[in-house]
């Protein structure tokens, strides 16, 4: 019997899962060579001859959000809003829950005087958004899973407006607009979060990145990605005072900018290329990984140190540590994730079609791939 995902082959981008894989790389140097040790308090995790090169792996999130907006617009073709919401919330939400308590559990256990974690705490995350009740995430990684969701949403408004993808490029601009507004003027902090305004550059840079997939060309389209590409380097420029002030590092801009428009074109060419020379599974597994990779690795990785305050071997137990994480995460998206998955996406689909909201308007086709 050929499997769910055979469905799609004709329109998957296997270089995707493994730019995701790098992008999650990037993002563990970061934590473990440079952000534990500036902002966590954890200087076991410090490694001086990779700090000044670590510190630019944050720039990965952002390309897991350029890759979101590609991902985000396919997956919500052919859908309901109800459709493109359920796809979403199965995809996204039973592993965060899953990673999440794996996370608060290891806290508990092994996290003695450098970290703490409570029930309330846990309780709170369930919303991902914890901050919103008042408590500290279980990990603070998941900053950015609040801002996909919150693209989420704004897809799935539009969607119900009629709006998404057939004005994308008016969404597009007035997105844009809105950011510069706010960012350059009034830096008001509720549209900073309400319209993802030090990051909307990079969403909109895969929405065109996808109209360019399906067969777009057109001076407009090109214009547009030009402009949100410039504003992608602005919000990562534009970051790194908070930054430096955050974790007392230096970020030569010039090195961010280069960073962000070189990781542009390297997606730009993945999108034209269907095939790699590797196995389709391994392809599949590199990209399956990404997601619980991202949530589980951080703050396990930091307790883990702190328990252990090795001082010396520190290179030999962060890569120790970095493949427990990595066989972790493979563990979760290979049993764990995937059922749990399938279950939620069809227990879904089945009462909202109980209660007359159909999920497609055409038979589905499935993602490309897993947003982080």
């Amino acid at each position: 019997m050929p499997h769910a995902d055979d469905r799609r082959d004709a329109s998957r981008v296997p270089v995707l899962d493994l730019l995701r894989l790098a992008a999650v790389g990037a993002v563990v140097l970061y934590h473990y060579g440079f952000w534990g040790p500036a902002s966590h308090g954890v200087p076991q995790v410090a490694m001086p001859w990779l700090a000044g090169f670590a510190q630019y792996g944050f720039l990965g999130v952002p390309v897991f959000f350029i890759i979101s907006g590609f991902v985000i617009a396919y997956s919500a073709e052919g859908r309901t809003p109800a459709g493109f919401a359920i796809a979403r919330f199965s995809r996204i939400y039973p592993t965060f829950v899953i990673c999440m308590t794996l996370t608060f559990a290891i806290i508990v256990l092994f996290g003695g005087t450098h970290f703490d974690a409570t029930i309330r705490q846990w309780l709170a995350n369930l919303i991902i958004a914890a901050p919103a009740l008042g408590e500290r995430y279980v990990d603070t990684s998941y900053w950015s899973l609040v801002i996909e969701v919150v693209f989420y949403g704004w897809v799935a408004l539009l969607l119900a407006l009629g709006l998404f993808p057939r004005r994308i490029d008016a969404i597009i601009l007035v997105w844009l607009a809105i950011t510069f507004a706010n960012e350059l003027t009034i830096d008001a902090p509720i549209l900073e979060k309400l319209f993802m305004a030090d990051d909307s550059g990079f969403f909109a840079v895969g929405l065109l990145l996808y109209e360019h997939f399906r067969g777009r060309r057109d001076i407009r389209l090109y214009a547009l990605l030009l402009l949100a590409s410039a504003t992608s380097v602005f919000q990562a420029v534009h970051k790194l005072e908070r930054l430096d002030v955050h974790t007392g590092g230096t970020f030569d801009p010039r090195i961010v900018a280069a960073i962000c428009v070189v990781s542009i074109v390297v997606l730009f060419i993945a999108t034209r290329i269907r095939r790699v020379p590797l196995p389709a599974s391994l392809v599949l597994a590199a990209g399956g990984i990404t997601y619980p990779l991202y949530l589980l690795h951080m703050q396990t990785g930091y307790v883990i140190f702190a328990a252990i305050a090795p001082t010396q071997h520190a290179a030999l137990l962060t890569g120790a540590i970095v493949a427990a994480a990595v066989l972790l995460a493979w563990a979760v998206w290979r049993f764990v994730e995937r059922p749990a998955h399938r279950w939620t996406r069809d227990t879904l689909t089945a009462l909202a079609a109980r209660h007359g909201w159909p999920s497609s308007l055409k038979p589905a086709t499935g993602d490309v791939a897993r947003s982080i």
